[in-house]
């Protein structure tokens, strides 16, 4: 029922579970501790990104167990690449779930200075994001590498895309779907843990 990709449609060597799930760089919203991970990857000019944005996380905030990884991956051109290190640079004073919610909250495509807009709106300090980019860039930009290449190395060809528990789930999902490959992804780690 759901778009899982069999094994044959991966790219290149498949990333270890760690890198996928577990990457300390990575945001994380939801609970932290949740028993199913939800992974998305995304761009923040990304019109399908934004359209389901509240629904996933309604789906998250309902649910109240998931934990939900962020992986900024910016493929839809160099606007994008800026709207990620900005956001990745704003997790250096705690304010990496405002900028997100922010520049994935508009409809129109982003610019470099409606992104710098919107996270002064938001309550960011740019300056200081500003700062943190520079002092930061070689972490954010090895971060964006990594994403790229887990993103890659699972055959994912676009945004947004994810990973629900061991689920690969390429593509747009509904609450209800969401809902049932969460409830899926539960079953099979209580199948898993009982052997």
């Amino acid at each position: 029922m759901l778009g899982v990709m069999p094994r044959t449609a991966w790219a290149q060597a498949e990333p270890t579970e760690a890198a996928v799930l577990r990457d300390p760089d990575n945001p994380v919203l939801g609970n932290p501790d949740g028993d199913i991970t939800i992974v998305e990857w995304f761009d923040f000019n990304c019109p399908y990104c934004r359209k389901l944005e509240p629904e996933l996380r309604q789906v998250v905030q309902d649910d109240g167990k998931v934990r939900l990884v962020l992986k900024d991956w910016p493929i839809l051109g160099p606007v994008s690449v800026v709207a990620a290190r900005v956001a990745l640079a704003c997790k250096y004073q705690d304010k990496y779930d405002k900028a997100h919610d922010a520049m994935i909250g508009v409809s129109s495509r982003l610019t470099e200075p409606r992104i710098y807009e919107l996270i002064a709106d938001a309550g960011v300090d740019v300056d200081r994001a500003k700062k943190d980019l520079d002092t930061h860039a070689k972490a954010i930009d090895a971060m964006l590498a990594r994403n790229n290449e887990t993103a890659e190395g699972l055959g994912f060809r676009g945004t947004p895309s994810f990973i629900v528990g061991k689920f690969r789930v390429p593509g747009v999902l509904s609450m209800d779907e969401f809902e049932q490959v969460i409830a899926d992804a539960r079953k099979a780690k209580k199948a898993i843990n009982k052997t």
